[in-house]
């Protein structure tokens, strides 16, 4: 399965429910629905079967300038931990 993107907004936040692989190749159409979508957003994570370095690095940025994660799978979580490195990463819509 590839990705399929589900949005959600109730004039609040927004949501963004990512499902499938989320990989390098689809950050350019997720980072311009950040880009649309912020200030409030909310990405829920429970369907990501796979991600890569990138999408990691990506998920990193976003949580850092407010991005909320939920239902982040441990492993994404972990590695996330292990990426992060405050300081180095800003977002590509800053």
């Amino acid at each position: 399965m590839t990705l399929k993107i589900e949005t959600a907004s109730d004039g609040e936040s927004a949501t963004l429910r990512l499902i499938g692989r989320l990989e390098s190749g689809n950050l350019g159409e997720v980072e311009a629905l950040v880009r649309r979508l912020r200030p409030r957003l909310v990405f829920d994570l429970d369907e990501v079967t796979l991600v890569d370095v990138a999408v990691v690095r990506f998920l990193v940025a976003c949580e850092s300038d407010g991005v909320a994660l939920v239902h982040c799978a441990p492993y994404i979580r972990e590695w996330m931990g292990r990426e992060e490195r405050p300081g180095e990463r800003r977002p590509p819509w800053s």
